[in-house]
């Protein structure tokens, strides 16, 4: 596909190079932001030979390509339009964040903070799930090298998710990486008494005048780290502006540790833990008392959330439920599963319906995009244009998500959703998550075809 006749065809309908203000991509979309947004012509972009779908999102325009090509047209974009690309994804992230309300920036700060991590808790998961057929299958026995070996691989990146986190949250809070790593390592020092280990019921405390300090560490949890390296950006940052330049480096990075490590260990590493233990007992009370029907809400509600872009937000949430020693699951992502398999079930549907050509071609690739866990195509590209579709995706993923939550279908990693999500799941799950996906995809696709798709809503 020839990328240079894409950017040139999209340049224009988006108001010409001087109304491009800046751009940055993912896996998918290319996403821009425009200075002067009535210059947009949205109708136009998606007659592109290449767009699967454009739409308005989080204060940015967003172009779904293919995954394959998404990086040429990114580039070719950037030297087309001569940004600079260094300023560029800085300024595009301030744009986009400016025009979002309060709880959404929180919910963009931790997609930032945890999408880079996902690959890192999703190998953890593989193994995990690895482990669990082992176990269940008798393959080997528990105190075989090979098994304790794998267990070591597989729990690593939670014990030491802190130090992961705090790294990448120094980040995008606008601190020093390494002093936010630091953080991280202090709270899950050898000395801390290492909850996931499952020995935190044996710890020393210390008698700091008075005040008793339990020495027990935060290995797999996510708020304590992400408070503390919040506090300690702005504690550095106001020692930047008072500390001489000249003595900068030495006096800034040791009275930034000092004093963030204090307080961590202190006030805001407790404080955090009951923070995310009070998350995850709210959450597991509530699938405890209503059981299904909070699975029918979450999966049925999914579709509507992911639009915002906030899901990605809980990637957070469900790191702290497997992290959990009395949890050790992640029993959210079935439910994300079984509603993006059926945004891409009503897909399907509307490509047997509709005589649109346009939108005959990008269905069947949206619809497998759905189902490895991608929907933005099949969502904004084909379901939301029809609204039909998208209800009848809601429908599918609130009986799937009743199902899975009903049968008891737990994940042992996150990032994971539709298909390659199976690789995750327990083993003991396995069937009853095959039957959920079944159920969402073919109430779905059944809904939608019961309707014409020959004008948009």
């Amino acid at each position: 596909m020839d990328v240079k006749t894409i950017v040139r065809q999209l340049v224009p309908l988006m108001g010409g190079k001087d109304n491009i203000h800046s751009a940055i991509h993912c896996a998918t979309r290319l996403r821009v932001v425009l200075e002067d947004d009535t210059l947009l012509d949205l109708n136009a972009i998606d007659e592109i030979k290449g767009v699967k779908a454009s739409f308005r999102k989080s204060g940015q325009v967003q172009v779904a390509f293919s995954s394959s090509i998404i990086n040429d047209v990114y580039d070719e974009f950037i030297n087309y339009t001569q940004i600079n690309e260094v300023s560029n994804k800085q300024s595009a992230s301030r744009e986009s964040t400016k025009n979002l309300g309060y709880f959404k920036r929180i919910a963009n700060t931790l997609s930032k903070i945890f999408i880079p991590l996902i690959p890192a808790i999703i190998a953890s998961g593989l193994l995990m799930g690895l482990l669990s057929l082992i176990k269940n299958y008798g393959w080997l026995s528990t105190s075989h090298p090979i098994y304790i070996l794998l267990g070591m691989f597989s729990s690593a990146a939670f014990i030491i998710l802190p130090v992961l986190i705090g790294f990448n949250a120094a980040k995008v809070f606008g601190g020093n990486p390494y002093i936010g790593a630091t953080l991280g390592g202090i709270l899950v020092h050898p000395s801390l008494a290492n909850i996931w280990g499952g020995v935190g019921h044996h710890y020393q405390t210390l008698d700091l005048y008075g005040f008793q300090v339990a020495m027990i560490g935060y290995q797999g949890t996510v708020f304590p780290i992400l408070l503390t390296v919040w506090f300690m950006s702005y504690l550095e940052k106001f020692l930047k502006r008072i500390v001489p330049e000249m003595v900068e480096v030495i006096f800034v990075p040791v009275i930034t540790l000092i004093i963030s490590g204090f307080v961590s260990i202190l006030l805001i590493g407790p404080a955090g833990r009951m923070l995310g233990d009070g998350i995850a007992f709210s959450l597991t009370t509530l699938i405890d008392h209503t059981g299904w029907f909070a699975g029918m809400l979450f999966g049925g509600l999914y579709s509507v959330i992911a639009m915002t872009g906030i899901q990605n937000s809980f990637h957070a949430i469900e790191a702290g439920l497997l992290s959990n020693p009395h949890i050790g699951v992640n029993y959210l992502l079935p439910i994300w599963s079984m509603a993006n398999v059926a945004q891409g079930g009503a897909c399907l549907a509307v490509w047997f319906r509709t005589r649109n050509h346009k939108i005959r071609k990008i269905a069947i690739p949206a619809t497998f995009s759905a189902m490895i866990g991608s929907v933005e195509a099949a969502v904004f590209g084909v379901n939301l244009r029809f609204v039909k579709p998208f209800v009848a995706g809601m429908a599918g993923g609130a009986a799937g998500g009743a199902w899975v939550v009903y049968n008891k279908v737990y994940a042992t990693g996150v990032g994971l959703t539709g298909i390659p999500g199976l690789a995750i799941i327990q083993a003991s799950s396995l069937v009853n998550q095959l039957i959920g996906l079944a159920i969402s995809f073919g109430i779905a696709f059944f809904i939608s075809l019961a309707f014409k798709y020959d004008k948009e809503s």
